[in-house]
């Protein structure tokens, strides 16, 4: 698929800029005087050099190598696009290492090493093996994947694995496992089609037959068609998968069988053949972007089919980060030798069991699903499931331990899982749930300044990635003009103009609301026409009418000037004494929500209890359980003056008023967030031994301070200030708010609009 102009600039911009690439070294020990650099290099670092020296396992107590794995190419095969060479390959190597860091906490030193003869690649990683815990290796062409991987394996001492083969083959494998129990099938007995023979396809056949497929009931096509015994130029994988058996073709060879294994391209299977293979037939078409088979058109030839595909956009998406990451975890935090059979077959069961049991609200919330469960449209877990980091390592680390492939044992199981939940925060990926969740339920949002360039990008990108359907407002002459220079297809957008003649029906319509709304307030019928002349009056009708879902404005205005005309027009929610705002903070401890950011300046205990309360129901749309900490200078009581009481108050009425909150307080900020502080000198707390992620200040002041600190100096994200309270779904950007922050809060509008609509149905 051709790139357009927009994506090719803006996939390089991403990779350029602010600064080159996706990775950098950050230093994990203080270095802020002589003291601390003696120890770090010279004279003290001679002192575990010296232990290491005399113990080399020891080199695993005193250095990075534990959480080191090598990501490892000569860029002979990368993606799609063949053999690229080293340098080319080095962007792919980056992103590899990135879902490394994200998914599982590794560190990795990406190495596109310039040979492409294997003996010479091989010597290469083994010089340089030393620095690492493990090594990933990563597209390398076939047949030449195979060998390296076996050398290295059995020269090597440290994790090997060539993921294109066996991730690919780890997760397919749990699929199956599943897609065989529902169709009531026994592997032993199923017939297996594959098509493709490269070194996915061999890995996957491996696996399969390590699970108990027979060999014999295998067929393995390539492009020229069915590996045949004694065909000449076969590899060694493809000839332990040829077969004596003769097929004419695909379609000949498919008839009769139980599964369909695809890693070739798009659309080689057609619907008559699929209708010739048996009852239940289970089929992987895992070629991208186009399956071997459209999802869509095997679910409607047939019912009983169970299928899973390379896409994140239909059900059971076969993604290999569902699988290295955590293989490498556990492999890592044992010491081990190498990763065998035992470890990849613990890591199949760990995937299969766990899409068994019961699925955390946050994962149904983040894909829309009202309760995701175990049956044919889900044989496999999600990948942004938070259990996976909790389950597929201690698996993996126990195989290790139980094989002897470990150096070292693991005896607390229960204080290792609590660390891997607590090493990812457990919900780091919180901004690509809110994407993924807004996707399922396409809601419209209208931006009413989408005359500014920087708004339009914004409303480009979430067109363009499907998180909501952008309608734009503001002087149309100059949209179009921007949305030329931006490359953005303006044939399906709606773009209004409320200045302009063209909206005359509806800015009469809107402005008779109004004048009804508002009438004994002062407002005559000639004012509210001429307030719907003003883009935020008018922007806000449309949601008030239906005639859009969300509002987005306060790009190029100041904050008062925004929420004035939402608040006149859309109003609070039944039972809302008074909107409140929260900022949600990605930070290195996981997020965080601060209220009240940007509206209540001086708010009483009751006001600031209602606050918490409305915070703690936007957490929970997040899909996380809200640990509220009322915060202030002062811990329990510690303080009487106003301040604190205020906030001892507040503490009390939500205790008796909603029992059902995590809240506690007051707290200073760092009891509030160091648990092990919190547990040691308030054990009583109704917080004890929970990870706090909602701090309620008690101004204004000191909540906008706050989150704007942490913005600057700790480089967090910020998404907000989400405004709770409103009966519609409206929300108001900081003023010169970037691209990235408004995608951000496109993302909470959509998401806030399928909660109120979800909401409203059930009154």
């Amino acid at each position: 698929m051709a790139a357009s102009k927009k994506q090719h600039k803006e996939a390089l911009d991403y990779h350029e800029f602010p600064r080159p690439g996706k990775t950098k070294i950050v230093p994990t020990k203080k270095y802020a005087s002589q003291h601390d650099l003696g120890l770090a290099y010279s004279p003290g670092v001679a002192i575990p050099c010296q232990e290491i020296d005399q113990d080399k396992q020891k080199v695993y107590n005193y250095t990075n190598k534990g959480n080191l794995v090598g990501v490892i190419s000569n860029g002979t095969a990368v993606l799609g696009l063949g053999n690229i060479g080293p340098e080319a390959s080095k962007p792919v190597m980056e992103g590899k290492a990135l879902l490394f860091k994200i998914f599982a906490d590794i560190d990795v030193f990406d190495i596109e090493i310039d040979e492409e003869d294997p003996q010479k690649f091989i010597e290469t990683v083994k010089n340089i093996a030393p620095t690492f815990g493990g090594i990933n290796l990563e597209d390398i062409k076939a047949p030449e994947a195979f060998e390296i991987e076996d050398r290295l394996k059995a020269e090597l001492d440290i994790p090997i694995m060539h993921d294109d083969q066996h991730g690919t083959a780890i997760i397919s494998a749990a699929a199956l496992l599943n897609a065989l129990e529902l169709a009531e099938k026994k592997i032993d007995e199923v017939k297996i089609v594959v098509s493709g023979a490269g070194s996915a396809a061999i890995a996957c056949a491996k696996l399969y037959v390590l699970l108990g497929a027979k060999k014999e009931n295998i067929v393995m096509f390539n492009s020229k068609g069915a590996l045949k015994k004694g065909q000449e130029g076969l590899s060694e994988g493809q000839k332990e998968f040829a077969t004596e058996k003769s097929y004419d073709s695909l379609a000949d060879a498919i008839k009769g069988s139980d599964v369909f294994l695809g890693l070739s391209i798009g659309g080689l299977v057609s619907a008559k053949m699929l209708k010739r293979m048996n009852e239940n037939p289970i089929v992987f078409a895992m070629a991208n972007p186009d399956p071997e088979i459209d999802y869509e058109l095997a679910t409607k030839t047939r019912d009983d089919v169970i299928m899973a595909t390379g896409r994140s956009d239909f059900p059971n998406q076969v993604n290999n980060v569902l699988g290295f990451p955590f293989i490498f975890r556990g492999a890592l935090d044992v010491e081990a030798t190498k990763i065998n059979e035992e470890m990849k077959m613990a890591a199949v069961k760990a995937l299969a069991e766990l899409a068994k049991k019961p699925v955390p609200e946050q994962v149904n919330i983040a894909y829309s699903e009202t309760k995701l469960q175990f049956g044919r449209d889900y044989i496999i877990p999600k990948p942004f499931d938070p259990r996976l980091i909790g389950e597929i390592p201690p698996a993996v680390a126990k195989a290790a331990i139980e094989s002897g492939a470990a150096r070292n044992k693991i005896t607390d199981w229960e204080t290792y899982k609590s660390e891997l939940l607590e090493r990812m925060g457990n919900e780091d990926k919180i901004t690509r749930l809110l994407m993924n969740r807004a996707k399922y339920n396409l809601k419209r949002i209208v931006y009413a300044e989408a005359d500014h360039i920087d708004v339009l990008k914004a409303a480009q990108q979430v067109y363009e990635d499907k998180i909501a359907i952008p309608i734009l407002l503001g002087r149309r002459e100059i949209i179009l003009e921007l949305m030329e220079e931006l490359d953005f297809d303006s044939k399906h957008i709606t773009i209004i103009d409320p200045k302009s003649d063209e909206q005359l029906p509806d800015l009469k319509k809107y402005a008779k609301t109004l004048w009804e709304k508002r009438q004994r307030k002062g407002i005559t019928l000639y004012e509210a026409e001429k307030l719907m002349r003003e883009r935020n009056y008018f922007a806000a009708m449309m949601v008030v009418e239906g005639d859009a879902d969300a509002l987005l404005s306060g790009y190029s205005r100041s904050y008062p000037k925004v929420l004035k005309p939402i608040l006149e027009i859309i109003g609070k929610e039944k039972g809302v004494n008074k909107i409140a705002a929260t900022n949600l903070m990605n930070t290195a401890k996981g997020p965080i929500f601060i209220s009240d950011t940007s509206i209540n300046i001086d708010p009483d205990a009751i006001e600031l209890a209602r606050i918490a309360q409305m915070t703690a129901y936007t957490v929970n749309m997040f899909g996380i359980e809200p640990n509220v900490a009322m915060v202030s200078y002062s811990n329990f009581g510690s303080s009487n003056h106003p301040s604190a009481k205020k906030i001892n108050d507040a503490v009390n009425y939500l205790h008796k008023s909603y029992p059902e909150i995590n809240v506690d307080g007051e707290l200073q900020v760092d009891f509030a967030l160091n648990r092990k502080m919190r547990h040691n000198k308030f054990p009583f707390s109704k917080l004890k031994d929970r990870k706090v992620n909602t701090l309620i200040y008690p101004n204004l002041d000191a909540a906008n301070g706050t989150y704007k600190l942490l913005k600057e100096l700790n480089t967090a994200d910020s998404i907000g200030p989400i405004l709770m309270g409103l009966d519609k779904p409206a929300h108001v950007f900081q003023l010169g708010a970037s691209v990235e922050e408004m995608i951000n809060m496109s993302a909470v509008a959509a998401v806030d609009a399928q909660q109120k609509a979800k909401r409203k149905t059930k009154k």
